[in-house]
């Protein structure tokens, strides 16, 4: 499955996303892009005041910072 993990720098929610991603069960079957959104001014007007942001790439649906574990899992299902 292909996600699109919307990210910041020096975002420490991002690194506690990142890390429960890969707590996942599921995680080596994900292709995850990292996008920084500083450098794209549509993904930074979108998820600025939302990172960490993962969204799947092949229905669009979105997962906005807080999650737990369990809310990953079922995202990803």
């Amino acid at each position: 499955m292909k996600i699109a993990f919307f990210t910041g720098p020096q975002c420490c929610l991002c690194d506690d996303a990142d890390e429960l991603l890969r707590q996942s069960s599921v995680y080596e079957q994900l292709q995850i892009t990292k996008h920084n959104i500083r450098d794209n001014t549509d993904h930074y007007h979108l998820y600025a005041v939302r990172i960490p942001v993962l969204k799947r790439e092949d229905n669009g649906v979105e997962l906005g910072w807080p999650f737990t574990l369990d809310e990953l899992e079922l995202f990803l299902k």
